[in-house]
């Protein structure tokens, strides 16, 4: 049984109003343990490959602690913000999409400024040898990644905002001596987690299916 408060949502609706949440995530309220504890255990139910569930989940709530992970992601983010593949600079000759590219730069800024102040900072990991598989590793990925997707929709439904962000990864090393990772447990991704603030969420502007569909074959 559910210890906190879902949300009434229907299937499809929790599936195209679980958005990146940057600015609006609340840095003052702070997040029980436990519902965190209860999103995973949703989260958990996620289709593992060969059903290994080699996930594995360090969650971060010590303020000293998600400060130092907070530095090194401001720094990689600064570095991102300047790049040719920085999210404000992509569609620049479109400007209808280039408006919204830039909103996302200056929410991409705003998160790299802010970070450490989130009070709680997931990190999802998983098994895999000291070297990562040479070669497609699709299957290795496909056994995490859908739990955390999983996760992300838990905490939507329970009033929780996240943000699925990797650019940490550029320093993958030093976020795992810091968090004593061991070696052979690889990262996946870091899930800035708060409750959120304001209350509209609604269904992002896409490409038409038609644009990106092949039927049997390309």
């Amino acid at each position: 049984m559910n210890e906190f408060p879902v949300l009434d949502l229907t299937p499809d609706e929790l599936l195209t109003t679980t958005r990146t949440v940057r600015k609006r995530l609340d840095l003052t309220r702070p997040v029980p343990l436990d519902l965190i504890k209860e999103c995973l255990e949703v989260a958990l139910q996620a289709p593992s490959g060969s059903n290994r569930q080699g996930w594995q989940w360090v969650v971060v709530t010590d303020p000293d602690l998600r400060a130092s992970v907070g530095q090194i992601y401001k720094e990689v983010t600064d570095e991102y913000l300047v790049s040719q593949g920085s999210a404000a600079k992509l569609f620049s000759d479109n400007p209808e999409r280039a408006s919204v590219q830039q909103r996302v730069g200056t929410s991409v800024e705003w998160l790299g400024n802010h970070m450490g102040d989130v009070p709680v900072l997931l990190i999802p990991c998983i098994k895999a040898g000291k070297t990562l598989p040479a070669g497609n590793q699709a299957g290795l990925w496909g056994s995490l990644l859908p739990a955390v997707w999983s996760y992300a929709l838990a905490a939507r439904a329970r009033g929780l905002g996240t943000a699925w962000t990797t650019l940490h990864l550029q320093r993958e090393a030093e976020v795992a001596e810091l968090l004593g990772i061991p070696e052979g447990v690889h990262q996946g991704a870091l899930i800035p987690t708060a409750y959120f603030t304001g209350e509209t969420f609604k269904l992002a502007a896409r490409e038409p299916i038609d644009n990106i569909l092949h039927v049997d074959r390309w």
